[in-house]
């Protein structure tokens, strides 16, 4: 069973309403769901942006002032 959709109103920039009703028109989509799998890929990458940091917050932390340091007397700076 398909859920039920919620309609919300959205502002567009002028010229960015243009461009999205112009790809709608070409893909034979619409404006809705051009937007809906805009919104949902940068959830999505929100998501594994998310999981990245949960996957690093047991790794040790180094002060930036000393990978600096390190790597000035590499003469890698």
């Amino acid at each position: 069973m398909k859920s039920a959709q919620k309609r919300a109103t959205v502002y567009f920039d002028p010229q960015l309403h243009r461009a999205l009703r112009l790809k709608a028109a070409e893909t034979e989509t619409s404006v809705s769901e051009i937007v809906n799998d805009a919104v949902r890929q940068a959830l999505a990458e929100d998501a594994e942006d998310f999981a990245a940091f949960e996957e690093r917050a047991h790794e040790s932390r180094v002060p930036l002032e000393d990978v600096l340091r390190e790597m000035k007397k590499r003469g890698q700076l």
